[in-house]
């Protein structure tokens, strides 16, 4: 297993991030713990959840299978999501952040948060505020460094000059999507991070399962798969595009000899920009098969063929950032 800075800070993590999105009391908790610890055994010391995962389930989780190695790894969380009915239990509020830490502390079992983010960039609050709790909850120790996910590019470079005016923690790194069919980032996002010294740790590599090839062409998508509820294959017009990309894919990545899966993770990994690919099984089976991807390096003739099926800086269709910006909303729209 390869280790990268995050960032300009001197913590060295994992290529490969165990994501906990998949984790909750409805599944095999003893699995989900047996896979955890297959994770760090096999050299994975980044383990990423957030709290709105199965509404805090995924915390516990994460803290009971890590409580007796907690030192060995670098624990990532993240607050924004609503966590509760009541209006405020939610967002980027110095409010609202000093109680969302607290909830996580506990339900990871732990004094400190390695890397605490904010899930989403909060559009009703100003930034500064949101720094400035942030900031306190670094001095306080109860968080080590903090981190944004899905922030657009001009937030991301906004909070770096927010931070340096009030001499604030700032963050240093971002969490985006980030796949062979979900390439907008490169525009922008990848770029401003690379030019502030940030982290990039990219979430859904296998572009919700596309990458791996369980979607075909003219067959149900498999039970218990996020396009199989509610027949979305079908309903999604983006689906036609979708096949005709993934199968142009799997023969590249058959002449280089590569499975579906390995393919999306080298190409996620190969950019300059990311520091570590967040993968999320749900099962001890998938884990081992994105283990051994871990190593995948893609040569310049693989990612030439690549860019023909989805140029550089584009999206396939039905791709969401969730940036939610309110100025596109047809009562805020200038007319």
């Amino acid at each position: 297993m390869e280790y990268r800075k995050l960032g300009r800070t001197g913590v060295r993590v994992s290529a490969q991030c165990l994501g906990a999105m998949m984790f909750n009391r409805s599944g095999d908790i003893d699995e989900f713990e047996r896979i955890v610890h297959r994770a760090l055994d096999s050299g994975i010391n980044f383990v990423d959840t957030a709290d709105i995962y199965s509404r805090g389930e995924s915390e516990e989780i994460v803290g009971r299978a890590i409580r007796e190695r907690r030192d060995d790894v670098v624990l990532a969380t993240k607050f924004f999501n609503p966590m509760g009915e009541d209006r405020n239990m939610r967002g980027g509020s110095r409010r609202w952040i000093v109680r969302a830490v607290e909830d996580s502390l506990r339900r990871l079992g732990t004094d400190r948060i390695d890397l605490y983010q904010i899930h989403r960039h909060d559009w009703n609050t100003d930034l500064e505020e949101t720094l400035g709790a942030l900031d306190d909850l670094v001095r306080q120790g109860k968080v080590l460094y903090l981190g944004s996910s899905s922030f657009p590019a001009d937030w991301i470079v906004e909070a770096q000059w927010a931070a340096e005016r009030r001499n604030t923690a700032r963050f240093v790194c971002e969490q985006p999507q980030y796949s062979i069919f979900a390439r907008s980032i490169e525009n922008d996002m990848l770029p401003a991070a690379q030019r502030h010294g940030m982290g990039v740790i990219p979430w859904s590599p296998l572009a919700g399962g596309w990458l791996t090839g369980k979607y075909r062409r003219g067959e149900q998508a498999p039970a218990g798969s996020r396009f199989a509820r509610g027949d979305r294959l079908a309903k999604d017009p983006s689906t036609p595009a979708r096949f005709d990309a993934a199968e142009r894919l799997e023969k590249i990545a058959d002449e280089a000899g590569l499975s579906m899966t390995h393919l999306g993770l080298g190409f996620v990994t190969e950019h300059p920009a990311v520091t570590s690919t967040i993968i999320g099984p749900k099962t001890m089976e998938q884990l081992d098969d994105l283990l051994a991807g871990a190593d995948v390096r893609l040569d310049g003739g693989v990612l030439d063929a690549i860019d023909e099926v989805v140029p550089p800086g584009t999206d396939m269709g039905g791709i969401d950032h969730m940036t939610g910006n309110p100025s596109l909303k047809a009562k805020n729209r200038r007319r």
